[in-house]
């Protein structure tokens, strides 16, 4: 049957579809992957999954999602376990800490199966590391955000997920070093403090932060609930104006605060890119397609390759204030 006539069968743009879904390389066969994300029921990785589920609709992946009831990597170990006994061709991870799960990933790999993590650049065991920015230009706008918020001057803290989260902590190393080498006027009050995954973790956070430090002008947050649990109390105690707040959040979590200027400004990639980017990178490991700076990833354009590192990095951060953050909600995140 000729190209004319199958267009005509199937319909233009239907057979055009499946005309270059087979040319572009990517295998007929449908492949399983599963993705163990930090906790189940989190804003984040509800959007994340989007991202997942509509890659494996273009890649002919059955891509599942699962995670821990509550943050525990000794869980998300236990979840990688249970993957690989169901011998899924691919295993996604965010892992909460890269150390417990470095052994589960080599597990898996001497299963032959393929690693695809996200937030995970130092990860031991990963196949690829997928980053939708790098975490230098990350902090770095962070900072560059909460210094202009409070003059470029005045005490600070930082917010993580963990101590060992590792890209939240990437991050704040670039922040920190940003404002040491370019704001001299400003100081970081304490080494960074964890809880910022979590609202109420960072609400609690903040009250002790507050009682401490009485002189404090900023905080970032590195984790995407940081911001809701330190804009509460920043509200409740009607301290929005005198504290900047900044950091990773996400806009429909976060609009009402950021409309009413208890976040001053926000930072994100999206999550659903990287779900689409987890599985779009899978598919290309698994049909042999060579994984080199200036590759393609579907959606997501270009990447820079660290091959001594099995990272993978694009170009995708996302500012988030009251000009933005309208048309941002619209498109889901």
């Amino acid at each position: 049957m000729d190209r004319r006539t199958l267009l005509k069968l199937m319909g233009g743009a239907a057979a055009l579809n499946a005309l270059n879904f087979g040319a572009s390389g990517f295998a007929a066969e449908t492949k399983t992957m599963a993705t163990v994300v930090k906790e189940a029921g989190v804003p984040w990785f509800n959007i994340l999954n989007q991202g997942l589920e509509a890659a494996g609709k273009d890649f002919n992946i059955q891509s599942t999602m699962t995670g821990p009831a509550t943050a525990d990597p000794a869980q998300q170990v236990k979840l990688i376990d249970d993957l690989i006994a169901k011998k899924v061709d691919v295993i996604g991870l965010v892992p909460l800490d890269v150390k417990v799960t470095a052994k589960a990933l080599q597990r898996a790999r001497d299963a032959g199966i393929i690693v695809i993590t996200q937030e995970g650049p130092t990860q031991e065991g990963k196949t690829w590391d997928l980053e939708l920015m790098s975490a230098q230009a990350y902090g770095e706008a962070q900072m560059k955000s909460l210094a202009r918020e409070i003059g470029e001057e005045g005490e600070y803290v930082v917010y993580v997920g963990t101590l060992t989260t590792t890209g939240h902590n990437q991050w704040a190393d670039a922040a920190i070093a940003y404002q040491k080498a370019h704001y001299p006027k400003m100081k970081l009050a304490a080494d960074r403090f964890p809880g910022a995954d979590f609202i109420d973790e960072s609400a609690k956070v903040t009250q002790e932060v507050l009682q401490t430090y009485p002189n404090l002008r900023g905080i970032i947050s590195m984790g995407s609930n940081g911001p809701i649990g330190a804009g509460n109390v920043l509200r409740q105690r009607k301290l929005e104006k005198k504290i900047a707040l900044v950091g990773t959040t996400i806009p429909s979590q976060a609009q009402p605060m950021i409309m009413q200027g208890v976040i001053r400004e926000g930072f994100l990639w999206s999550p659903k890119d990287a779900g689409y980017g987890m599985v779009a990178l899978a598919r290309m490991v698994l049909d042999g397609k060579k994984i080199e700076t200036g590759v393609e990833i579907p959606t997501l354009g270009k990447a820079v390759v660290d091959d001594k590192n099995n990272v993978v990095q694009v170009d995708r951060i996302l500012t988030i204030n009251k000009e933005t953050i309208g048309d941002l909600v619209k498109m889901g995140l």
